[in-house]
């Protein structure tokens, strides 16, 4: 089920469902995958748990960086993992910009595959546009291509 302000992405990958979700949840990996080339994740600051922060920061050819706050809201090891930007970490609420996004990863079981989906929903119809806008498609697909790689590595 898809909801009105949803973006989805699903592939069927060729790497383990607990491999793929450790790529997800282990700083060292995530910043090998997290960004589409040539950008790069110089940081990936990890507290995983249900309530723990997350800052992940992006870095642009020309040296700009992008920050990503958040806050894991549900865990399941090798199966799923939900975070959401409205919050820092420790259910306290962003101040320095509104909430945008809740992306829900699953991993399932495919015939020794992994089904992998990511479902990014967010606050308004404005703010689903501008994530398309901004690349979603393209950017997340490619970032899928990096993370399946590193996945069949480890």
């Amino acid at each position: 089920m898809t909801t009105t302000h949803e973006l989805m992405l699903t592939r069927v990958l060729d790497a383990s469902r607990h491999s793929l979700y450790r790529c997800w949840t282990e700083p060292e990996l995530l910043k090998q995958w997290f960004a589409p080339a040539p950008v790069t994740t110089p940081i990936a600051d990890l507290d995983v748990r249900v309530g723990g922060a997350a800052r992940i920061v992006m870095r642009l050819p020309d040296g700009t960086e992008i920050a990503t706050l958040g806050t894991y809201l549900a865990l399941e090891p090798g199966s799923k993992l939900v975070f959401t930007d409205a919050y820092t970490g420790d259910w306290q609420p962003r101040t320095d910009a509104p909430p945008f996004m809740t992306a829900i990863i699953t991993f399932e079981e495919e015939e020794g595959r992994t089904r992998y989906t990511a479902r990014v929903r967010h606050w308004t119809a404005e703010d689903l546009k501008r994530h398309e806008q901004m690349g979603f498609h393209r950017g997340w697909g490619q970032c899928t291509d990096q993370l399946v790689e590193l996945a069949r590595q480890i």
